[in-house]
């Protein structure tokens, strides 16, 4: 019998934030790439919509500097940050007298609550799973780099793996929009089934199941279990708060929000036993939520200390608020002011 061929190539490997985690699309708006690790920009979006999305409150630039100061940001590096994201669309700036604020544009509080929605709701519930996949088949001369890198990045986006070269596999369906966004990067190139797999009698058989690594998903969601069981205790017990908090919550999420790219709801029939992906949701809502309060009084605090007064409209959401929009998609990004 002859050895089976290397497809480690056509492997999702986890964290392979280039392909997975492309810009923002909303129009006039490009949020900053994600990247492993977090990227000054990232946290600075993060921090803001962690405690305004909701009221799209201003924030003065000096607390904004003074919270990336927690995360070892440079006052230089942290004010050169700001100026990026609003040239970006990403933040809206104001000036009063000596002093400036930011807050979230409407496009980019919006993305941002479409980008809840989905964290929010991965592996939140059963999910049933009718033995289909979905193929998405395409040809692309080799020379259109970029246009082949775009498809990837959506593919990657939305829980696609390669089966083949040219050959990407989901176990879900394939959404109007995500066949929309898909057909703009490749026109007149892609072809989409939905289909079930067929267990041929060949000695040379690939089940889509492996166009995911699967054992280096699962060590993804272990390193995330052991990194925040620790901590908990400590959590229930009050002991988390002030800028530990905030950091702690910023780190959370940046790492979470990841997984639904690396594990789109993979089918738990196929998975190895005690699949970690419930646990690891449970872990992080626990986490999350439990920092929400003392999370934000440091917020709050820092933003009282550039500018007096109690600043109520500094407030943290929770996972639960985080999956109905935290209000934004319903009252427009609220109104300007």
């Amino acid at each position: 019998m002859s050895p089976r061929p290397s497809l480690e190539h056509a492997v999702v490997r986890p964290f392979d934030v280039e392909e997975i985690f492309p810009d923002g699309t909303v129009e006039s708006v490009r949020l900053p790439r994600r990247q492993a690790g977090s990227s000054p920009q990232g946290l600075a979006v993060t921090l803001i919509a962690d405690y305004t999305l909701r009221t799209r409150a201003w924030m003065p630039t000096t607390a904004v500097v003074a919270l990336l100061n927690d995360f070892g940001v440079t006052t230089g590096a942290a004010r050169t940050v700001i100026s990026r994201l609003a040239r970006r669309g990403v933040l809206d700036g104001r000036r009063r007298g000596r002093h400036s604020s930011y807050r979230l544009s409407r496009p980019a509080a919006v993305d941002l609550a479409i980008g809840g929605i989905s964290i929010a709701m991965f592996a939140a519930d059963p999910h049933a799973w009718d033995g289909s996949w979905t193929l998405v088949v395409f040809t692309m001369p080799k020379e259109e780099r970029s246009q082949r890198s775009a498809l990837r990045a959506h593919l990657r986006w939305h829980g696609y793996a390669p089966l083949y070269d040219g050959v990407w596999v989901s176990p879900n369906p394939l959404t109007t929009k995500a066949q929309a966004e898909l057909a703009a990067v490749t026109p007149g190139s892609m072809t989409a089934f939905r289909a079930q797999h067929l267990e041929l009698e060949a000695k040379a058989i690939r089940n889509p199941i492996e166009a995911w690594d699967v054992g280096a998903i699962a060590d993804q969601y272990e390193s995330f279990i052991r990194r925040w069981a620790e901590m908990l205790p400590r959590i229930r017990a009050g002991q988390v708060a002030g800028a530990v908090a905030v950091r702690a919550r910023t780190e959370v999420m940046d790492t979470y929000r990841r997984f639904p790219a690396l594990d789109p709801q993979l089918p738990t029939t196929l998975m190895p036993p005690d699949w970690p992906r419930a646990r690891a949701r449970e872990l992080f809502l626990a986490v999350y939520d439990g920092l929400a309060r003392p999370a934000q009084a440091h917020v709050r605090a820092a933003v009282a200390q550039a500018v007096d007064g109690q600043h109520l409209d500094v407030q943290a959401h929770t996972v639960a608020e985080m999956r109905t929009g935290v209000g934004v998609l319903d009252h427009g990004a609220h109104s300007e002011g």
